[in-house]
């Protein structure tokens, strides 16, 4: 069953397929779909509407294990804020995808959600259990294909785990998109320490970074992914959530100040912080990473991006003013903050709300 236009969608369990002959570019509303550009309003969350390439999950935009990998067009008061790939094996995304425009919002207290069509059930956007439960005749559904937020209260505290953003709140340009990040499609089972510590001061510099990505009418605009590769030994919350041993995140934008393209990324272990800095990588260097986690050739961004040249940001607020970071690519790339950008921001190189966690 499709949602319709000017017909409100029923609440009771049913299967997703198209039966609207002639309609069918509004039952992309409800309807699974093999690929996230057949969502026009999805496919702008990737450069030139190229996904990743990951070979057995996602090969040239096209999901390969449909029953296990659902692409989400993550939709919130009816609009699209990003992408998900989700695995319903794990529990946990792939990747999300999102544009980054500048940050603007600060934390307010939400309620984390749910995807309702991974569950069959034919509601069009995220919604808390208790929401469902209400439009379910006051009954509590089976949440069988993602994570619930009863996997996460049952042991996270015992297991010194939290609830990881993929995209962050803070990174999000208003209230809604902030809102729409705390989804459970978009979180995975983060160390404590990790999440607090060095994810969290990377996510601050990274987000500083991205205000020097300006495209040719001179506004903030970047594509970013940022993934969690899942562990293979067992390590399991609530014995059906998977905790993923490597976080990773990745940017790719047009400098119009030097009139070029500019990549980047992070990636650290999800274990005990050790006070250890999260550096700036160039893209080829994460794409080797993930190619040898996932034993296959990875590509995370469009051919337009540099792989190896390195960006060097200059002056995080957690160093002296002043002092660079150094890299280690075979170019150079500054992305620079003036005086005034750097006094406006320093709020932003905070840790981000991930750092709850309840």
């Amino acid at each position: 069953m499709c949602w319709v236009p000017n017909q409100e969608p029923h609440t009771e369990l049913t299967v997703h397929h198209c039966h609207f002959p002639g309609r069918e570019k509004f039952c992309l509303k409800m309807c699974w779909v093999n690929k996230f550009s057949d969502v026009p309003d999805c496919e702008k969350f990737f450069l030139d509407g190229q996904t990743p390439n990951l070979p057995g999950i996602l090969d040239g935009g096209t999901v390969q294990n449909q029953n296990r990998y659902k692409p989400i067009c993550q939709l919130f008061n009816n609009i699209y804020r990003f992408a998900t790939l989700y695995d319903t094996t794990n529990r946990i995304p792939v990747f999300s995808a999102y544009n980054f425009t500048g940050p603007g919002c600060n934390r307010t207290s939400q309620t984390w959600m749910i995807e309702p069509q991974l569950e069959n059930f034919n509601i069009k956007e995220m919604k808390t259990q208790q929401e469902l439960k209400m439009l379910n005749n006051k009954t509590d559904i089976r949440v069988d294909h993602q994570a619930a937020d009863a996997d996460y209260s049952a042991t996270i505290s015992s297991m010194d785990l939290d609830r990881g953003h993929l995209f962050p709140c803070k990174a999000t340009p208003d209230d809604d998109t902030m809102r729409s990040t705390f989804t459970l499609t978009n979180a995975v089972p983060q160390e404590r320490g990790f999440n607090r510590g060095r994810w969290c001061k990377m996510e601050g510099r990274f987000r500083v970074a991205l205000m020097n990505c300006k495209n040719n009418n001179n506004q903030i605009e970047a594509y970013v992914v940022t993934g969690a590769v899942p562990n293979n030994n067992n390590v399991i919350l609530n014995n059906k959530v998977n905790v993923p041993d490597l976080l990773w995140t990745a940017f790719c934008c047009y400098n119009n100040k030097d009139k070029k393209w500019m990549a980047g990324a992070y990636w650290g272990e999800n274990k005990k912080d050790n006070g250890k800095i999260l550096n700036l990588e160039t893209l080829r260097a994460l794409e080797v990473k993930l190619t040898t986690s996932y034993n296959v050739d990875i590509k995370v961004f469009h051919d337009k991006c540099p792989r190896k040249v390195n960006v060097q940001q200059v002056e995080s607020v957690e160093e002296e003013p002043g002092k660079k970071t150094e890299g280690s690519g075979e170019g150079s790339n500054k992305m620079e903050r003036t005086s005034g950008e750097l006094k406006e921001r320093d709020v932003e190189d905070r840790c981000d709300c991930d750092c709850d966690e309840k």
